[in-house]
């Protein structure tokens, strides 16, 4: 798997244990635990995000909600979600993965305990908010731990594993959604029991974090190598574990060095400059194709399209199975495909299904067949955004910047993300609102083939090259004869 040797290639070389290494059974059901508990971080990103699409038709009559309070409960989660992941990444290097993702399965729990409480709009937009601030912090905490704590042969499918347990997560929203619903659609404040579930699984989290390992690469930087030794004695075999540590006391030594990285390399290093411009401008180009516009409101666009509201949320079933089958596909093609191709197909496949859904709002009349219409392009279109886009950009992300500063780069690119998701969620009601449905999703149609030209002109392709090459690359495609100083990367 070229993605393996990648990863193998990033740091120092791996010695022939590394490479041969057969762990006996119990190591590898620790490990395979290990990624499950912490992916219950993955699973409570996405069923937070996604349960909101099912919830806000009864809450919108419950609190009052106006297509401004409605795009605001929406978006505050994705706000929250730009600080967390802003602050997450630097807590999580100050006081370790663990101890990180064991206080924010307690932020989840508040929050999710906050939203099914609200009594009023006000109370809901700071719950979502704070629910945010757990989201944020999980979307860049737990893909480091499982990175930092998987064998390098396992690492980017481990790591992936992540994005599958998102889009689980917002499967298992849409499922309750309408199971909630069918049973109590007609009391109020059904939309409450929707919101509560998310508890459980945080409560999971949190008691499986406490009997779970700190990340042996973060106890090895904070010099606390016999501690990192016996973490890796829990998930490889003790020959390779002993070879292991070598390795990460070299970078933990690396990153000792590297402490100049962040701003400081960003602003004197003319190249690494472009290099995050490029990778914001893949973040963005995910998020421009309005794929949480479907994930947070996909309900109510089901709805405007002929389906009564009970049909609506059963239908939108459909967009969470399709996600999940899609990413199983994509974590699948990652290893056989180009990035930048496989990124342009999506692209081509999301703008297309958005255009469609316009052209299919306007030229089909209210009934049935526009409602199944709307459907197929709905679902049509997560194809192509978690088989292709989703699963590349997190991995290009992780694949482009320089080991001293890749964690501070996907940090920048994250917040951007969450950004634009946000500024998304806030203004989509309000544009479905002022402008019509059909409109709103021309303008994204038009911002797709933005992204289009953007990754055509400026996306480099990465599969096929370690990491060390590849910054090479990338370090000649960036540098102009006329920058002023040479870097030493």
């Amino acid at each position: 798997m070229t993605d393996v040797k990648d990863d193998a290639a990033a740091g120092t070389a791996p010695s022939p244990a590394t490479l041969t290494d057969d762990p006996p059974p119990a190591v590898k059901r620790r490990l395979r635990v290990v990624t499950l508990i912490a992916t219950f971080g993955g699973l409570l990103f996405g069923y937070d995000t996604g349960v909101i699409n099912g919830a806000l038709p009864y809450m919108k009559e419950d609190l009052g909600l106006t297509p401004f309070t409605e795009g605001l409960v929406t978006s505050s989660l994705l706000f929250g979600a730009a600080l967390g992941a802003l602050f997450g990444g630097r807590l999580s290097d100050q006081r370790g993965r663990r101890k990180n993702i064991l206080m924010l399965a307690v932020i989840f729990f508040f929050g999710a305990l906050g939203c099914t409480l609200a009594p009023n709009t006000e109370v809901m937009v700071v719950a979502r908010f704070v629910l945010g601030l757990a989201v944020g912090g999980a979307s860049v905490t737990v893909p480091v731990y499982l990175a930092e704590i998987s064998p390098a042969e396992k690492r980017g499918g481990l790591v992936t594993r992540n994005e599958l347990m998102i889009v689980s997560g917002q499967l298992a929203a849409f499922t309750f959604n309408a199971i909630i619903a069918s049973f109590g659609g007609e009391s109020g404040g059904v939309w409450r029991w929707m919101l509560v579930i998310a508890t459980l699984p945080a409560v999971v989290l949190w008691f499986g974090m406490l009997v779970m390992p700190e990340s042996p690469r973060w106890l090895a930087s904070q010099t606390r190598y016999a501690e990192a030794l016996a973490v890796l004695k829990q998930v490889r075999s003790e020959r390779r574990a002993e070879a292991e540590l070598k390795e990460v006391t070299g970078l933990a030594v690396a990153d000792e060095r590297a402490k100049s990285g962040g701003w400081a390399d960003l602003k004197a290093t003319p190249w690494i400059k472009r290099l995050v411009w490029v990778g914001i401008g893949i973040a963005v180009c995910q998020q421009v194709t309005g794929v949480n516009t479907i994930m947070y409101y996909g309900t109510q666009i089901l709805t405007d399209a002929g389906f009564a509201s009970d049909s609506a949320l059963t239908a939108n079933i459909a967009n969470g199975v399709i996600s999940v089958l899609a990413t199983f596909l994509g974590i699948w093609l990652l290893g056989r495909v180009d990035r930048r191709p496989m990124l342009m197909i999506g692209q081509l496949g999301t703008t297309t299904a958005l255009l469609l859904i316009g052209v299919f709002s306007i030229a089909l009349p209210e009934g049935t067949p526009r409602a199944y219409a709307v459907l197929a392009m709905t679902v049509t279109f997560l194809a192509f955004q978690q088989g292709a886009i989703s699963p590349v950009t997190w991995l290009m992300l992780a694949e482009i910047f320089p080991m001293r500063m890749r964690g501070f780069g996907m940090g920048v690119c994250a917040v951007v993300l969450w950004m634009v998701n946000f500024a998304i969620g806030l203004t989509f009601p309000v544009l479905v609102d002022s402008i019509g449905i059909s409109a709103t999703f021309f303008v994204f149609a038009c911002l797709g083939i933005g992204a289009v030209l953007f990754v055509r002109t400026y996306v480099p392709e990465t599969r096929g090259r370690s990491l060390e090459t590849l910054q090479n690359e990338l370090r000649a495609r960036y540098t102009r004869s006329t920058d002023p100083v040479p870097s030493s990367n």
